[in-house]
């Protein structure tokens, strides 16, 4: 059995907090954003009516059944007869995270490898495919499911709902402030009403400018992910195998459909998920001592790929009516 790590405590706190900050402070822009365009269309009332209307939403926010969103994915739920091992590695994780309930696992029939958290603390299921599960052994599986429950304990699937809610909120009051300048354009262009060039700027680059603030809070909270998952298996070195495999295997075609000859540019602010080099590098920048405590229970050394489908899935990812991938 391989030697298993525990992280400095001291080095896991600080990034924690810089990620939380990171993301209080993300989600105060995107907010404005939203207060702003309010102001802008119905002055203060209209500032106080999206306030009220947007604590509602952050309080009584609604959430999919997981089992209605992996429906959407053609995906099957995992039953602990179907694959034993899996299921114990997920409530193992799911312990040691203190949730209260262990999440539902689902395959899902795609090469595509990942694997993808859904619900909420209480009631969440992961989706995992079928080329994860056969190109990951159980030490890299066991990072990636460790990554996955620790947005579950962070609440991470509700900030990202918040985010999303900012962001849409945001498109839909600069559309109405762009039709009603439409509306009233003949009015500007002949009289001597005065307009403020901030504002018709606000009205159109605010979506633009929400949209990558909330990428940035995604990338901000995949690196919390990391290091939560870490400090979950003690074992850093096995996510930073898994992203470097997936990048790999799945990088390639994915570059040669979309970017031919070449990478995507860096730095780029487009990126949904940080770039793999600087996630394994945060992550073996943690330096682990050795533990006992690290899930012994977990055979790492030589542990086999563990499947549940009979025969590989043979077709490609490709796009479907529901406007997902896999």
């Amino acid at each position: 059995m391989a030697s298993l790590q525990t992280i400095d405590t001291s080095v896991w706190v600080q990034h924690a907090w810089r990620n939380r900050l990171q993301s209080l402070l993300l989600l105060v822009i995107m907010a404005g954003f939203v207060i702003l365009l309010g102001q802008l269309l119905w002055g203060a009332d209209g500032m106080l009516i999206l306030l009220v209307v947007g604590l509602f939403g952050v309080l009584f926010s609604p959430s999919f059944s997981p089992w209605m969103i992996m429906r959407m994915y053609g995906a099957s739920r995992l039953t602990p007869e179907q694959s034993p091992a899996l299921w114990r590695l997920v409530a193992t994780l799911g312990e040691r995270a203190g949730l209260s309930a262990q999440p539902e696992l689902y395959y899902v029939p795609s090469r595509m490898l990942n694997a993808f958290a859904v619900g909420s603390k209480t009631n969440a299921a992961i989706g995992i495919t079928d080329g994860l599960l056969r190109q990951l052994d159980q030490r890299e599986l066991a990072g990636v499911l460790a990554h996955e429950i620790s947005h579950i304990r962070s609440n991470d699937l509700w900030v990202m709902g918040l985010a999303d809610l900012f962001s849409r909120a945001t498109s839909i009051l600069s559309l109405m402030g762009q039709f009603l300048l439409l509306v009233n354009l003949p009015l500007i262009l002949f009289t001597q009403v005065s307009i403020s060039w901030f504002a018709i700027a606000l009205l159109i680059f605010a979506p633009h400018f929400s949209a990558l603030a909330q990428l940035a809070l995604s990338r901000t909270r995949e690196f919390d992910a990391d290091l939560n998952a870490a400090r979950l298996t003690g074992d850093p070195e096995g996510l930073a195998r898994a992203l470097a495999k997936i990048e790999q295997v799945q990088g390639g075609w994915l570059e040669r459909v979309f970017l031919p000859g070449r990478r995507v540019p860096e730095p780029s602010l487009l990126r949904t998920h940080p770039h793999t080099e600087e996630r394994i590098a945060r992550l073996m920048a943690l330096q682990p001592q050795l533990a006992e405590s690290a899930m012994s229970m977990l055979q790492f050394s030589g542990a086999p790929k563990m499947q549940y489908a009979q025969y590989p899935i043979s077709r490609m990812p490709r796009w479907h009516v529901n406007g997902l991938w896999f």
